[in-house]
């Protein structure tokens, strides 16, 4: 990571049919490079009846080349996309949104549990051990977390993505409910700022999931600091496309020129 960004705008900022075009656009290219799963469960035991964590967690999550990692709401999914169909068509900037390309880990933990979290899977089915399923969910939410936290290790550029879905503002300091966005925002803070050199040896092509609806049932909240993330709104990003078609346009032909550095250049001078 190199430099981190929060970002407030909503669905309003886009045309309404330019919206949907880029959620249609956006959905389409992230299936057309969304890891498909071949094997399942039987695919990561091992000989002695283990799981093959490292297998399981290559194949569910693995990394993908990207020059953002865009940490949302699950409820902002489609706000998401749009935005980043919007950077990848103005700037051709790949976004990582991780509800777009890992299979969902709900899913994942269904076919974990359904084997091996029912200590009778004969006379009661629908049965499942609270104890191996508290065993199972930490595996592999730790995968989850490991994997977002490499991926946020390996994109030059974060960006959050604050609406009221994911921040609650509360007295002095914003509170989310999301443990994902806490624990992404926060690793921001805590990971290593690596040199913008490190991100330009060789120029990305590659593209790339959450989801589910959480019932309402539990609900925690975490002090989330975003002071740390350099402010962004949709001033910003109309001057960033303008800017960066001004420079395409008269240096078309200069591969010295990348759209991060726009930005860098922007927000700094402010």
């Amino acid at each position: 990571m190199y430099s981190g960004f929060e970002i407030k705008i909503n669905e309003s900022v886009f045309n309404k049919d330019y919206f949907t075009e880029l959620v249609v656009d956006g959905k389409e290219r992230y299936t057309s490079v969304k890891k498909e799963i071949k094997e399942i469960i039987d695919s990561f035991t091992l000989d002695s009846g283990k799981i093959d964590g490292n297998k399981m967690q290559s194949n569910w999550f693995p990394q993908i080349k990207a020059d953002i990692f865009l940490s949302h709401s699950h409820q902002d999914e489609k706000l998401a996309i749009a935005l980043s169909e919007w950077m990848y068509q103005n700037f051709g900037l790949i976004v990582f949104i991780d509800s777009c390309i890992w299979g969902y880990s709900n899913k994942l933990l269904e076919i974990i549990d359904r084997e091996y979290c029912r200590p009778d899977k004969i006379n009661k089915p629908h049965s499942y051990s609270y104890e191996q399923r508290n065993y199972s969910t930490s595996h592999v939410h730790m995968m989850l977390s490991t994997a977002l936290s490499m991926m946020i290790d390996n994109v030059e550029c974060v960006m959050f993505l604050n609406t009221p879905n994911s921040v609650t503002p509360k007295d002095t300091i914003d509170k989310t409910e999301s443990p994902w966005i806490y624990s992404e925002i926060a690793m921001t803070k805590l990971i290593r700022q690596k040199p913008i050199e490190n991100y330009r040896l060789q120029r990305i092509t590659e593209s790339f999931s959450e989801g589910g609806k959480i019932e309402k049932s539990l609900r925690v909240e975490y002090n989330i600091e975003t002071d740390h993330l350099k402010k962004i709104d949709v001033s910003d990003l109309k001057k960033w496309n303008s800017q960066w078609s001004y420079i395409g346009q008269k240096y078309s032909t200069d591969f010295k020129f990348h759209a991060l550095d726009i930005l860098y250049k922007l927000i700094d001078i402010q």
